[in-house]
């Protein structure tokens, strides 16, 4: 099922980190100089444990996906109640959080998150994928990225609030969000794609937000791959539409995960939240993100940031 266009092999064959082995220094200098303002925006959704929360009700998420749990091992009432302080009237709150981050928070998936057949991505066997870890391809073979970040804002172009649930973004509205913009893509970039799908989950439920969700078009992924991206990140759950079940109903070889993660190492964050950069006018940016040292994780929940 491996198409001819690939990076398998590009960075030698024991290469584990894909598409962002385009980060070079030189890469990495040159995204800095998109920083012309020195304002900061967190591009991520809150994560609010649903243990005692209206977590649920208020912040997107896929149906059936186990949401975050946030606990106290120690907290205010314990020393109401009497415990005693741990000093001199020292006290502390001491959190015990547990993220699921697939579907349910702002997150980065490693190049171990999916694949087909027996291979990971370049060829690596996924039999070294275990059920404590991914011994290839975890997330911990990524480390920080930092790039030039592209905003492809699909909704703002089309002038709607936000894309319909049947939408797909082509490379037609890829080079169009460009041109408006008047820049090009270069390889290394972060392509960072808006439909808006978020509002929808604010402004009109939860059940709205099930009801399927737009996203970039098989065709679209092949566009940004072919223009070495080193990371795809949406607003949406999956980078590419989902329908009424929350599933892609394209083939495998349309497939996007498969187009980016396994045959050409381009990671994906999904779930971001891109209204407040919407308003900034601006399509380029420094991109920061780094994913927690989960050694052999699938994903890592991430905040990431646009330095304007």
């Amino acid at each position: 099922m491996l198409d001819k266009s690939s990076n398998w092999g590009r960075w030698g064959q024991d290469d584990e980190r894909g598409a962002l082995n385009l980060l070079t220094p030189e890469v990495v200098m040159a995204a800095a100089g998109c920083v012309r303002e020195g304002r900061v925006l967190s591009l991520s959704l809150p994560i609010r444990g649903a243990t005692s929360s209206p977590a649920p009700t208020t912040v997107p998420h896929l149906r059936g996906r186990p949401l975050p749990q946030h606990f106290m091992s120690v907290d205010g009432g314990d020393y109401a109640a009497g415990t005693r302080a741990i000093g001199a009237g020292l006290k502390m709150a001491d959190d015990a959080l547990v993220v699921t981050p697939h579907g349910t928070t702002t997150h980065m998936d490693a190049l171990c998150h999916m694949w087909s057949g027996d291979r990971l991505y370049n060829g690596h066997s996924a039999d070294r994928v275990r059920s404590y870890g991914a011994g290839r391809c975890g997330i911990d073979k990524a480390g920080p990225v930092v790039a030039r970040g592209v905003l492809f804002d699909v909704a703002r172009l089309k002038g709607v609030p936000h894309l319909g649930v049947d939408d797909r973004i082509g490379p037609d509205d890829l080079r169009a969000c460009l041109d408006e913009a008047g820049i090009e893509l270069r390889p290394g970039d972060v392509a960072v794609l808006r439909t808006g799908w978020p509002l929808v989950w604010k402004n009109d439920g939860p059940d709205a937000y099930w009801a399927g969700q737009p996203g970039l078009s098989a065709d679209g992924g092949r566009w940004l791959a072919a223009r070495d991206v080193c990371m795809v990140a949406c607003d949406n759950a999956a980078i590419g539409g989902l329908n009424e079940h929350q599933l892609a109903d394209e083939t495998l070889t349309d497939d996007l995960h498969m187009i980016f993660l396994w045959r050409h190492g381009v990671y994906l964050a999904e779930m971001l939240w891109l209204e407040e950069l919407t308003g900034e006018g601006r399509a380029d940016f420094l991109f920061i993100a780094a994913p927690l040292d989960i050694e052999g994780g699938t994903a890592s929940p991430i905040n990431p940031i646009a330095v304007l």
